[in-house]
């Protein structure tokens, strides 16, 4: 990813470069100087490119990248900023994220630079070419930048197409299962530790009460609710634990996608998906071929991003 030209600042003091990760749960950033060293961090309310689609979306953008701008100028201002946003592949929305932000944090949107969040993410882990990315958090996806620099990737379509083996996911799933047991057996979930758990996670055990939850949250919450499951799994519960087995097994569907496509190749697993239970890793583990190199990674894409901002002058 190309970096933006410097915004006009303040020579006395330290270059900061902005970087930006920006989810369905949450978007962290950092500011970072030309020296690598981070000068803060934190994080305000996720949010996506999908949400330049209408009205509504685009003034909860705005809202949120003032919240933003507040959180990040208290430490220092930005002479760049480098973005990575889900939902974000279109230029044409990559621009118009740029003025947002740009009139939020007071750059010019020439300094401005959003892209895919799983190209910082991508770029934190591996150098393009080398290996193969699997990103599980509210959702999922796995990628791959060539040697050419471009952006390849599998999965990764959203709560209705896929995102198999994400927090959104594995969510969706239990509810469902739960769901579909208590109209062979009304009353059931009474006996069921992972349907109580969940119950207990969205306030209340009637249909109504799931109904609202599932068609009236964002995506972030929803897929918080996989903490539920986690927490059930973690207490022995049967069911909770064959399906974070399955979730490990889905988010292979991709990996091999992308084996099949470029050949073979180590892998880096990421996400807070990742970490809700080893079942989820064991899962992916024995769908992937022997073998084959697989790492599971701690990412910090803003921090990362963060450094190519401030160092972007001298790229």
């Amino acid at each position: 990813m190309n970096l933006p030209a410097s915004a006009p600042h303040d020579h006395s003091a330290p270059a900061l470069g902005l970087g930006l990760d920006a989810g369905g749960t949450q978007t962290r950033w950092a500011l970072a100087d030309a020296n690598g060293m981070l000068r803060a961090e934190g994080h305000v309310s996720g949010f996506s490119g999908l949400l330049l689609a209408d009205a509504a979306g685009r003034i909860a953008l705005a809202q949120i990248s003032h919240q933003l701008a507040a959180a990040v100028l208290a430490h220092g201002r930005p002479v760049r900023a480098l973005a990575g946003i889900t939902g974000l592949s279109e230029r044409p929305q990559a621009r118009q994220m740029e003025d947002l932000l740009s009139q939020a944090l007071g750059l010019a949107p020439s300094a401005i630079r959003c892209g895919s969040d799983m190209d910082i993410a991508y770029r934190a882990a591996f150098s393009p070419g080398e290996g193969y990315l699997l990103y599980a958090g509210t959702g999922s996806i796995a990628a791959f930048i060539d040697e050419q620099g471009q952006l390849q990737r599998a999965g990764g379509r959203g709560g209705l197409l896929g995102d198999e083996g994400s927090g959104y996911w594995i969510a969706r799933e239990a509810l469902a299962a739960v769901w579909r047991a208590e109209d062979e057996e009304p009353g059931g979930w009474e006996r069921s530790l992972l349907a109580r758990t969940l119950f207990d996670a969205i306030g209340g055990h009637d249909w109504a009460t799931s109904r609202a939850f599932v068609y009236g949250a964002d995506r972030g919450a929803i897929g918080r609710l996989a903490l539920a499951v986690a927490a059930a799994a973690k207490q022995g519960d049967s069911e909770a634990l064959a399906l974070l087995e399955r979730a490990g097994r889905e988010l292979a569907r991709p990996l091999l996608a992308l084996q099949k496509r470029y050949g073979k190749r180590p892998v880096a697993a990421a996400g807070r998906a990742l970490q809700l239970h080893p079942m989820i890793a064991q899962g992916l583990r024995q769908a992937l071929p022997q073998g084959l190199e697989l790492r599971t990674v701690h990412l910090e894409p803003h921090k990362s991003a963060a450094l190519q901002a401030a160092q972007g002058s001298h790229s």
